[in-house]
């Protein structure tokens, strides 16, 4: 009936292209899936869970942090 070439891979091949775009789209955009990569951190945000597991002080966490502050303002300026 319509399993000539056209119509018959017509179809097929629609659902190759489906197949085949998701298929990228899930290696293309890794950072949806847990464990395959990590965010960028900030550093006030590495300052602070520094400071929470105890490897700096409170005077050395607030020199550190009024460095990044100073420099975050020379950036924007």
């Amino acid at each position: 009936m319509f399993y000539d070439g056209l119509h018959f891979w017509g179809m097929h091949l629609i659902w190759w292209l489906v197949w085949l775009s998701v298929i990228l789209w899930i290696f293309a955009v890794p950072y949806g899936i847990p464990g395959q990569r990590k965010k960028h951190q900030s550093p006030f945000h590495i300052l602070r869970n520094r400071f929470a597991a105890g490897d700096l002080t409170l005077t050395q966490y607030r020199e550190m942090k009024q460095i990044l502050e100073n420099d975050q303002v020379i950036k924007k300026g």
